[in-house]
């Protein structure tokens, strides 16, 4: 069965198809909007764990041991998720060939949402004891499972569509996901935390984001499926220009750039953790300002990613991606060895750090995803993307909170700029010996 005899098979699709019937199509405008959605509402779901995962789960799931090592563990089951994100690929990429891009973004959403939402109903240890460790690291494998399986090819559409001067403009749309969504994100754990008593907080106020998630993705997938089910979008798909194909197949033709792919964005996506997550852990754990607080810093600094995120399409447009991530990368270099310090120079000190953290990610991110999607031919593209897009986040993002935490704890936060400043060298080393293939 093909996508064109299983595009009608949710109601949801349907419902798509008639207002596309009735609005002509959707166009480019229509499909950015539809990008930026998306992506904010994956990152919603991305911040909404992390953040509970340094505030809520050391409490919540590992109060036998002290809240070090209960965030340790917590971010050791926080990168579950990225492990599973290739095998989700693997998966998914599966069920859209057979079964059609519609079904498959219905299937991953739902499974992201309900594995998401379901952690609201967590019981903590004190309820079934490490049967609490177990049931979060399940749910968070089949969050990362999902995640992979919401991979809608919107990006690569917007890659295909986008004019020969303004590819880097078109490639830093679906980055600005990541900061609206840690906007929404801080600031609803912001106002729950500053106004609830910790009792409150700690009993029933901080699973209510997760209920918020769960929302957010029902809006999340009719916003994709009005554009996955349009005759333009079924056409790219039909003359393979979006068409899933085998990940064996990938690899043999395309080894070398899902590799590349994977190592060249490697400081963006290491500096990602090091400005959102790695931070508030430190704060919550080795000073006396309250976790609602640093929640609003970050969600200020956000806003200047967002900026940043846009202009980097611009810069991107005359100097050309690789020479920008290439400085950004040297400039991260620079940063790594000075910023983690102002983290303890209290509340102007992390203002400092995250805004300054923020600019360089997103000029750097805001790039990140389009120097991978730009590697691959059209026909391989959208399987291209997605599998490097996951081994990027595996390599240089899943374990970084961890990394950061558990070197700083031991040698100090110079040590979390070492290991931020590794990401940076190895995405100049990728650049510099791929010259021909990342342009």
């Amino acid at each position: 069965m093909g996508p064109s005899t299983t595009a009608e098979s949710t109601a949801a699709e349907r419902d798509a198809r008639r207002i596309n019937a009735r609005d002509h199509g959707v166009n480019p405008g229509e499909i950015a909007i539809g990008v930026i959605i998306g992506r904010t509402s994956e990152f919603f779901d991305f911040f909404v764990y992390a953040i509970a995962s340094v505030i809520v789960f050391p409490r919540l799931v590992f109060p036998y041991v002290d809240p070090l090592t209960g965030t340790l563990w917590s971010f050791a089951i926080f990168a579950l998720a990225f492990v599973a994100r290739p095998l989700g690929s693997v998966i998914f990429m599966a069920v859209d060939r057979a079964y059609g891009r519609g079904t498959k973004l219905t299937i991953a959403l739902f499974l992201l949402g309900t594995s998401t939402v379901a952690i609201a109903f967590l019981p903590g240890y004190e309820r079934i004891g490490g049967y609490s460790a177990w049931l979060l690291g399940f749910l968070r494998v089949l969050q990362g499972l999902a995640l992979a399986g919401t991979w809608d090819g919107l990006a690569s559409l917007l890659a295909l569509n986008a004019p020969e001067s303004r590819r880097g403009w078109y490639a830093m749309i679906p980055q600005l996901g990541a900061p609206l969504g840690l906007i929404v994100a801080s600031g609803l754990f912001a106002y729950f935390a500053g106004n609830l008593s910790p009792e409150d907080f700690f009993g029933w106020g901080w699973r209510y984001p997760f209920f918020v998630a769960f929302a957010i993705n029902v809006v999340a997938l009719f916003a994709r499926l009005r554009i996955v089910v349009t005759p333009e979008y079924t056409r790219l798909f039909e003359s393979r220009d979006l068409q899933p194909v085998p990940i064996r197949e990938l690899l043999a033709t395309d080894g070398k750039k899902v590799v590349v792919g994977a190592f060249a964005p490697l400081a963006s996506f290491a500096l990602f953790h090091m400005v959102t997550v790695f931070p508030l852990s430190w704060i919550f754990l080795f000073t006396k300002n309250p976790p609602a607080e640093f929640l609003v810093i970050e969600a200020v600094a956000a806003v200047f990613g967002v900026i940043a995120i846009v202009l980097s399409g611009t810069i991107a447009d005359r100097v050309g991606r690789r020479t920008l991530l290439g400085c950004c990368a040297a400039v991260i270099a620079v940063f790594s060895g000075f910023a983690p310090q102002l983290l303890d120079g209290g509340a102007a000190g992390e203002t400092v750090f995250m805004v300054i953290g923020f600019v360089l990610l997103g000029l750097s991110f805001g790039q990140s995803s389009g120097v991978i999607a730009s590697t691959f031919a059209p026909q391989s593209r959208y399987t291209g993307s997605a599998l490097t897009s996951d081994l990027a986040w595996l390599f240089g993002a899943g374990f970084a909170p961890l990394a950061a935490l558990l070197l700083s704890s031991q040698f100090g936060l110079l040590a979390a700029g070492g290991y931020l400043l590794s990401g940076a060298l190895v995405t100049l080393a990728a650049l510099w010996a791929n010259k021909t293939l990342l342009q």
